[in-house]
């Protein structure tokens, strides 16, 4: 598919969305939300205080579209709907139980490899046909300050640059742990587990010993400083073996108000890792992050730069658990860092228009020492949410590689989404 046809096809489904956005408010009337508060209260069966427990519901559409300069791989056409329906009881002796199912149904013509469907001719968009469950998980909060939860839960810790539940995927990676948060210390958050099993975005269940630590300190007016202790054990395939690391960093979350209509923005991080448990290879890098940015007058500019080190032998840096469509461009070309490590230099702007958020980023890759140019992206979205449970999106990415690494070739990515959330 040329790049005209396919920026054309994309001009005409953003309209079509965007058309839909504006209209929605006009039907979004004041019987409409009483229609909702009719569901959120059939949904606690009744009862405002949820004495008999609440069902939660999540339905969302996506259409999908992957197209690349690979010769070897069709365009990848993905239009899915997930749904996850949980219950959460109420709480008895400081005893809650919470369990949720979630399903992604195929409803297009499935031409694309999902991971799980053997359909390697085509571009890759990793969300499988599958029906799991996704959550089934007991908390306790009898102790002050403490809760411990025991089961399969979601996780995510500081920005999910290290641990988190990727659920931008259509099915959410979770995990089989015991967790305990406390923040009965004045200020302080205290975040630590131990994780059995990772339940990845494929519904794949794969072994682990892991422990994690993070302290977070909220400095009043001024920002979160946080410090962290990652240590995972993969115990299964020797392809997971090698993903086995212990990282130990540290992280400042924060910025300052100028005036009513002026706020700056700032976040500075420093990580070290090397391998741990059963990992074959021998290594260690480090992780740097830097961001500044302004928030004026209804839009908010940053400046990034995120580097992961690399040898050029063995294991650069890596995240496995990372919520990785965050980072390094939405195309996901950089999943695994390459082994001479990943220098993404980006800056973003963004605002809302018409009560929709838009914005754009640019990104230029390149190695850890900036000699090896590794390509470039530039990614824009528009989103809008009404009231409390509805929302659309339009999402689009182009990477150009330049010619930069072998197995990387010119892509575009284009999203079409629609959720329900109660």
């Amino acid at each position: 598919m040329s790049l005209r046809k396919t920026l054309a096809d994309t001009s005409i489904k953003i309209t079509f969305v965007s058309a839909a956005v504006l209209f929605f408010p006009i039907a979004h009337t004041a019987a409409f939300a009483a229609m909702d508060d009719a569901i959120e209260n059939a949904l606690k069966f009744g009862q405002a205080d949820a004495r008999y427990g609440q069902v939660k519901f999540n339905l969302r559409y996506r259409y999908e579209n992957d197209d690349s300069k690979n010769p070897d791989k069709a365009v990848g056409n993905a239009s899915t709907v997930r749904l996850r329906l949980g219950y959460l009881t109420p709480e008895f002796h400081s005893l809650q139980i919470y369990a949720e199912y979630e399903g992604n149904q195929d409803v297009g013509a499935n031409t694309y490899n999902s991971l799980r469907n053997g359909h390697d001719t085509y571009e890759t968009i990793a969300d499988p046909q599958q029906h799991e469950l996704n959550q089934f998980w007991i908390s306790y909060t009898g102790l002050p300050g403490t809760e411990i939860k025991l089961g399969r839960q979601r996780i995510t810790l500081d920005n999910q640059r290290f641990i988190g539940d990727l659920d931008w995927r259509q099915m959410q990676r979770t995990f089989d742990a015991i967790t305990v948060s406390n923040n009965s210390l004045p200020n302080t958050t205290i975040q630590a587990g131990y994780i059995t099993s990772v339940r990845e975005v494929t519904a794949e269940k794969i072994s682990m010993d892991s422990q994690f630590v993070n302290i977070g300190y909220d400095i009043e007016r001024i920002g979160l400083l946080s410090a962290y202790t990652y240590l995972l054990g993969y115990n299964d395939l020797p392809a997971d073996n090698i993903k086995s690391s212990q990282t130990y960093g540290v992280r400042f979350n924060g910025g300052a108000t100028i005036n009513d209509d002026v706020a700056t923005i700032f976040t500075n991080e420093y990580a070290y890792q090397q391998d741990y448990a059963n990992n074959p290879d021998d290594y260690e890098a480090d992780y740097y992050l830097l961001v500044a940015g302004l928030q004026a007058y209804g839009f908010t500019i940053k400046g990034t730069i995120e580097q992961l080190d690399g040898k050029g032998s063995g294991p650069a840096f890596q995240t496995p658990l990372s919520s990785d469509h965050l980072f390094n461009g939405w195309s996901d070309q950089f999943t695994v860092i390459p082994v001479h490590g990943l220098r993404d230099i980006n800056g973003s702007i963004g605002a809302t228009v018409m009560g929709i958020n838009i914005e754009g980023i640019y990104h230029d890759f390149a190695d850890d020492t900036g000699n090896i140019d590794y390509g470039e992206e530039w990614d824009f979205i528009a989103a809008k949410t009404f009231g409390k449970h509805y929302s659309l999106l339009a999402k689009y990415a182009y990477y150009d590689d330049n010619g930069a690494l072998p197995g990387l070739t010119d892509t575009h990515n284009f999203w079409l989404q629609a959720g329900v959330s109660f």
